[in-house]
């Protein structure tokens, strides 16, 4: 029940017309949400080495245990399907390791897994099977409400965090696994947009903290809620966008449309960014693998360093490029300099050296305190542009004893869709690194082959959780 479902706010209409009309994902998106699945389970199964995690997962009263809830990937809880949501989302998030998309909003659509797993999972103990090719449609729709919706609007200018795309998404789609219709989905949207969203406060200087680590596990598990309230009947607002004044877009919004760029079909799972190497905010990632090209010309070389001058995206120039003190791995890992440095001294980055212990090292502070950054316009062009969706970083060193200039430009990541064949590889020993040491040999096996291989759809989802926890 709502108010009036049929003069809902048309961003909403359009959403729940997607996931409920009849709709076949393309080959290439099902391919890959399966490399993704793979991708997001070995990243939260490598996060629960990581104590400042781990300490947030489990039951919100210790020592409680749902019978037939939904266990979470990796860790093994019985939990409630809200609760269950929040920490497999956490954990798929929580090394800055799982896959990106890049717009006038940024996100990352595999936020959503978490909570579609929860739902899936709880069902599936519960009598009502969701299969595993039940479970990659679902994450080629969730991946393209969130990205589309991505694509114009642009929440980070008005200081407002991503996460709410993961409770848009992740809402509509949990409600049709639940068996909802066209109504209910609209209802269940419309709580998401009444929520509003965090500030983004948390991921930026001087406040970087590691709330943004788990922020995207809070608006998953909010989406769960959302959805079963409506599921058993609660009521819906269905102009909570546009109504004047109170609606999202004049409270919150700052007076702008809320729109949807294109069509609704699989094309953000056809062209998201995959982490394939390196633990980096994605705005960086090419300057990673620059940086790698350049350090074995560096060895040696380092205290002739005069300069280094960083040329970037006009987005990550405002996100990601920052000066000052780095106090904590979550700020590390959302600097362009730190990470460019480390790539350079050691040419390589991993999750480990955003800890206390590698921040420390004053070389690394000796050639952050050395480089300069600037703007490419053509680059942040070619950044929005549909059809190229490049993400270029280029890095120029000068040398203090006359050698020439050592220049590395790398514009398309190898997690980039022009680079899918490349990475497909890297992908699977990526998640058998995370996940080995908490999956013997043959449960790894098992997941690559079941999840990559599309005559294991007809399996439950259930049995694609319980080979995630050793």
């Amino acid at each position: 029940m709502s108010l009036s479902p049929c003069h809902a706010d048309a961003v909403m209409q359009t959403i729940a017309d997607y996931v409920c009309q009849p709709f076949t994902p393309s080959g290439e998106a099902v391919d890959t949400a399966r490399l993704s699945l793979l991708d997001s389970i070995g990243c939260a199964i490598a996060a629960l080495d990581h104590p400042a995690c781990t300490r947030l997962l489990g039951p919100v009263l210790p020592g409680t245990r749902i019978p037939k809830g939904a266990r979470v990937i990796g860790s093994g809880e019985q939990l409630d399907p809200v609760k269950a949501a929040f920490d497999a989302t956490t954990l798929i998030r929580w090394l800055d390791y799982n896959d990106t998309w890049l717009a006038a909003e940024w996100a990352h659509p595999s936020d959503n897994i978490g909570a579609l797993l929860a739902i899936a999972d709880w069902q599936c103990r519960n009598g009502r099977t969701i299969t595993l090719g039940n479970l990659l449609h679902a994450m080629v729709q969730a991946y393209e409400i969130q990205g589309v919706l991505a694509l114009d609007n642009a929440f980070n200018r008005v200081g407002l965090d991503h996460v709410l795309l993961v409770k848009v998404a992740s809402s509509a789609v949990t409600m049709r696994l639940l068996g909802g219709g066209r109504d209910d989905v609209i209802n269940a949207l419309s709580h998401t947009w009444l929520d509003g969203t965090p500030l983004r406060v948390y991921r930026h200087a001087p406040n970087a903290g590691p709330r943004k680590s788990w922020a995207a596990g809070d608006a998953a598990s909010r989406a769960v809620w959302l959805a079963l309230l409506t599921h058993k009947g609660e009521l819906g607002y269905p102009t909570s966008i546009t109504t004047p004044t109170w609606g999202f877009q004049d409270a919150a919004f700052r007076g702008q449309t809320v729109t949807l760029a294109q069509p609704l079909s699989s094309y953000v799972m056809e062209h998201i960014l995959f982490k394939v190497a390196h633990p980096a905010e994605f705005h960086g990632q090419t300057a990673v693998e620059a940086a790698i090209q350049l350090h074995p010309q560096l060895v040696g070389r380092f205290g002739n360093i005069a300069a280094i001058e960083l040329t970037t995206t006009e987005a990550a120039l405002r996100i990601i490029a920052r000066d000052g003190p780095l106090t904590n791995p979550a700020a590390r890992d959302h600097c362009l300099q730190y990470m460019t440095a480390v790539a350079l001294l050691r040419g390589d980055l991993t999750a480990a050296d955003y800890e206390d212990d590698v921040g420390g090292d004053p070389r690394i502070e000796r050639l952050r305190a050395r480089m300069s950054v600037a703007e490419n316009p053509q680059w942040s062009r070619d950044y929005l542009d549909p059809q190229r969706r490049s993400i270029a970083n280029g890095i120029r060193v000068r040398f203090d004893d006359g050698s020439p200039d050592l220049v590395a430009t790398v514009e398309l990541p190898l997690g980039h869709r022009r680079r899918r064949d490349e990475a497909r590889p890297h992908l699977i020993e990526k998640f058998v690194e995370n996940s080995s040491r908490h999956l013997d040999a043959s449960r790894r096996q098992a997941l690559i082959e079941r999840i990559l291989g599309a005559s294991q759809d007809h399996i439950a989802a259930s049995e694609i959780v319980d080979l995630t926890i050793g």
